[in-house]
């Protein structure tokens, strides 16, 4: 399967990615299009393609700098066990604004194998984290 892996915003067909997100994804269900719309314009965005087709997506908030957070890594179905996130990480990784990053956040429920093929470790010190979480924020927008 040749997959290609896109980092330009006029190549997210944001109707798969916002029809999986708001539908399949345990962590943002109901997120509403133009929450969707709005957050990837300010993040960095990588597409993955077979023959033209989006199949996968990930996004990563991030100053460029010192931080970046992973999330809304999505491989569709259909595409599943032929290294669509796999190349999603490995463009993720080698991402020219995302080298000598102080610190890099995920958050996952099932996928801690992949990530820690690309150096994910459990947090160090989680006594340091907080976070204010709004699980049903989506819900009558």
């Amino acid at each position: 399967m040749d997959i290609r892996i896109s980092d330009k915003h006029a190549d997210i067909d944001l109707d798969i990615v916002h029809g999986f997100l708001s539908r399949e994804a345990y962590w943002c269900r109901e997120v509403p299009r133009a929450v969707l719309a709005k957050a990837t314009a300010n993040s960095l965005c990588f597409s993955a393609f077979v023959n033209d087709s989006q199949v996968g997506f990930a996004r990563v908030v991030t100053d460029r700098a010192t931080f970046a957070y992973l999330c809304d890594v999505l491989v569709l179905p259909e595409a599943r066990g032929a290294g669509v996130s796999k190349a999603l990480m490995q463009a993720i990784d080698g991402h020219h604004d995302l080298q000598g990053l102080r610190c890099f956040l995920l958050a996952t429920a099932d996928a801690h194998g992949l990530y820690a093929q690309f150096g994910f470790e459990p947090i160090t010190r989680p006594e340091r984290f907080m976070e204010r979480y709004r699980p049903d924020v989506y819900l009558g927008q």
